[in-house]
């Protein structure tokens, strides 16, 4: 019998619960995928702790890469033709913590052979945000933007699709992640006090855009300081701040979002395919052993991003 990961009612850890399931078989539009990796973002804990008690029980994890076992009848994914042996790779999905999974064709796609399981677990949910992030605030070649948080899973993917595009980035990280933003072509300065006059420094012509992948008032403040026109300031992380200072915040359960993301999957499995976008692994863990990686994920920095493994 499969098992997932679900959480019974809003909360922390304490709510999470690992149990044996039985996977519906696929309908028409569906296909089952044997789990080999599942994907870890602070959205899988943030989602639960704010949700509403109606919203529960709920399967947890939004990310996977594996191999189909059964395909519904008539059925292609969102990348073509597709048949049980084959491997693959999904978001936006529910209950991806887990040894098999039943989802929507449509959320699949061709993994890249160039690609690991759990490189591909991990690639669509920051890669889409950061997408989305560039797209709303106009980013282009040419282009000097500061970024929030560059160091994390979405800042890093930010970094490598800024670069695709031409745009020179300026990123914001603790001293001890400096190196990973320079390795994805930004040019760091530590946040913190005096963080406005190091960008300027940095940037000595400006930045036309501001992108805050970390929430805080601090890179809220140097990004309305820096940049003057607020539609090409955008936040991640700070919804109610963002209303107040009339500044754009974007999240994936906005149809806007939501639509936006979808768009842009396919390309982003190419470029990454293309070893255009690499998705940096830092640590792999049984999927029995997902409490402690999300308390790894939730409470440091890991250094790249964590994989459950079946």
């Amino acid at each position: 019998m499969a098992q997932h990961w679900i959480a019974t009612g809003p909360g922390g850890l304490d709510v999470f619960s690992f149990e044996e399931y039985d996977v519906p078989p696929p309908g028409q539009g569906e296909v089952t995928i044997a789990v080999r990796a599942a994907g870890m973002n602070p959205a899988d804990a943030k989602h639960v702790a704010r949700g509403s008690a109606a919203d529960f029980p709920k399967a947890i994890g939004y990310e996977v890469a594996g191999v189909v076992s059964a395909v519904g009848p008539g059925t292609e994914i969102g990348s073509g033709p597709v048949a049980v042996g084959d491997e693959v790779l999904a978001f936006r999905i529910g209950g991806g913590w887990a040894t098999e999974v039943t989802v929507a064709a449509r959320d699949v796609f061709a993994k890249p052979a160039s690609l690991s399981f759990g490189e591909a677990a991990n690639l669509l949910l920051a890669g889409t945000t950061a997408s989305e992030m560039l797209h709303v605030t106009g980013v282009g070649e040419g282009d000097t933007i500061l970024v929030h948080g560059a160091s994390g899973a979405v800042g890093v993917s930010v970094l490598q699709q800024a670069a695709l595009l031409g745009a020179r980035v300026v990123g914001t990280a603790s001293e001890g992640s400096s190196d990973v933003v320079a390795r994805y072509g930004g040019v760091p300065v530590t946040y913190g006090d005096g963080l406005e006059q190091r960008v300027r420094e940095a940037a000595p012509d400006g930045v036309v855009a501001a992108l805050d992948c970390v929430g805080t008032d601090e890179a809220v403040d140097v990004s309305l300081a820096l940049v003057a026109n607020r539609d090409r300031i955008v936040t991640i992380a700070a919804a109610e701040r963002a209303k107040r200072e009339d500044v754009r915040a974007i999240a994936g359960a906005m149809p806007a979002s939501q639509a936006y993301r979808d768009s842009v999957r396919g390309e982003l499995v190419r470029l990454a395919g293309e070893g255009r976008l690499e998705v940096p692994v830092a640590r792999r863990f049984p999927l029995a052993d997902a409490l402690e990686a999300t308390e790894l994920l939730m409470g440091q920095h890991p250094g790249g991003k964590l994989v459950l493994e079946p």
